[in-house]
């Protein structure tokens, strides 16, 4: 069995995997998953306030839905972030209309 980091980090490959899909190339992102795994990438792209030109190219592609923001909201995921982190992820999808019916 996989531990809840290990999960994570799956996710966030899938996140490239799936963007690359589509044409985009995440290489600055893919290069964090290498050096400090999922986890850690997820929160050193949640440090700043602004949306990375990568969360707007997955907005562009109709992919806010397999970003790395939406995989640190699911819910088996939470518990490995800050409650900071938490809402700078759901503000950034927020602005991007992702919670928008």
């Amino acid at each position: 069995m996989l531990s809840i980091e290990d999960q994570f980090h799956q996710g966030m490959v899938a996140v490239y995997e799936t963007a690359a899909e589509r044409g985009y190339r995440a290489t600055y992102f893919k290069r964090m998953l290498e050096e400090h795994g999922g986890v850690e990438a997820a929160k050193r792209l949640l440090e700043g306030e602004t949306i990375q030109s990568g969360l707007m190219k997955l907005w562009e592609l109709d992919l806010l839905g397999h970003s790395m923001e939406a995989l640190v909201l699911q819910e088996r995921f939470r518990l490995l972030f800050t409650s900071e982190e938490l809402r700078k992820a759901q503000r950034r999808l927020d602005e991007l209309g992702y919670f928008r019916a």
